[in-house]
């Protein structure tokens, strides 16, 4: 899998995807109902760094891979959306070009 841009974008993306759901209904939940703010500032922080590694990771795939423009905007729309980074890996798995 990190053998090439495409696979290091997907185990960058599956990561990302994974901070994005815990800083949701882990991090922000604790901070909202508990009080308590530090979870969302550490996991945020995480996460900022994981989605900058995600479109650098993204551009290099784009670059190697020579993707086309719709999916480049589908893979920056997916990091937005909570579990669509999930649904890319699989769309990247069955259709790698």
């Amino acid at each position: 899998m990190l053998k090439t841009a495409v696979g290091r974008f997907r185990l960058v993306s599956l990561v990302e995807g994974l901070s994005y759901l815990i800083l949701l209904f882990i991090a922000m939940p604790i901070k909202y109902w508990g009080g308590w703010d530090t979870p969302v500032a550490i996991v945020g922080a995480l996460h900022g760094g994981l989605f900058v590694l995600y479109m650098l990771a993204l551009l290099h795939a784009t670059i190697q891979a020579r993707w086309k423009l719709t999916r480049v905007a589908i893979a920056v729309v997916a990091s937005f959306v909570p579990f669509a980074t999930f649904w890319l890996d699989a769309q990247i798995r069955r259709d790698p070009a």
